[in-house]
């Protein structure tokens, strides 16, 4: 919603952009993507190695699980958080404080992998590490404005962050 009143500085007009948004991802949308390369064997690396991985993003619960589910994702992690179609938790900051809460994660030992500002604001606010990604939306200007640390750019750089810092 946020993003739409943003775009169209209009709350009807944010509703109404939402709702046909949905109307369209929620049938089409949702699959109109594709898994990075070499992401699954990251995944499988790091649940090999003992993480408790958990994806944390302000999608909708309803819509990340399918999306997961059909690129065979889910397995890897423990738990897929999301937002709720009303807009609970759909800032970064609330669902990671709810995700550390509601799985019994202390913060001080968690990162967040994230290719937005949104995601590396987030971890900070809840004192958590932020790695930062540059193959996702966000650039490096972004990441960097917003503290990541580490940055890297291909998930064979992210498996070498995560081991470098034995998370």
């Amino acid at each position: 919603m946020e993003s739409f009143e943003t775009l169209l500085n209009d709350a009807s007009l944010a509703e109404q952009g939402l709702a046909l948004y949905r109307e369209r991802f929620g049938t089409v949308g949702l699959f109109e993507n594709a898994v990075y390369p070499d992401i699954p064997n990251v995944l499988a690396a790091c649940q090999a190695a003992g993480h408790r991985l958990f994806v944390a993003t302000s999608k909708p619960t309803v819509y990340a699980v399918q999306i997961l589910d059909h690129f065979s994702l889910s397995p890897y992690f423990e738990a897929i958080c999301g937002s709720e179609l009303d807009g609970t938790r759909s800032g970064k900051t609330e669902l990671l404080r709810w995700v550390l809460a509601e799985h019994g994660i202390d913060a001080a030992s968690a990162t967040m992998i994230g290719d937005r500002r949104h995601d590396i604001t987030g971890a900070r606010n809840n004192g958590m590490r932020a790695i930062g990604v540059t193959y996702g939306y966000g650039g490096l200007a972004e990441l960097t404005a917003a503290g990541a640390n580490p940055i890297v750019d291909s998930p064979g750089e992210l498996a070498a962050a995560l081991r470098d810092h034995r998370v």
